[in-house]
């Protein structure tokens, strides 16, 4: 369920100024919804699994803090963002 170096270094092209930006809220956003669709497809299959759904749970709530602070700070950034990931806000 772990993100592949070539996922990553993806996202982090895509998303960042340059492949070493690993670090800006828009890429670790981006990472974090790519985590969150692997683990909803695995929960999906596996109803059960309680440790997946809390990892789950707290990747969201992380998810969303994130993007609470990127609202505040640099509205036009989040409105690009949810868009270009295909967030509801």
């Amino acid at each position: 369920m772990a993100l592949t170096k070539e996922r990553k270094a993806e996202i982090v092209k895509k998303f960042g100024k340059d492949e070493k930006d690993t670090g800006s809220i828009q890429v670790q956003i981006a990472l974090l919804t790519e985590q969150i669709a692997a683990l909803t497809a695995h929960l999906k299959a596996n109803k059960k699994d309680a440790a997946s759904q809390r990892g789950l749970l707290k990747l969201v709530g992380q998810r969303r803090s994130l993007l609470n602070y990127l609202s505040k700070t640099d509205r036009d950034a989040y409105l690009r963002l949810i868009a270009e990931l295909g967030l509801r806000k």
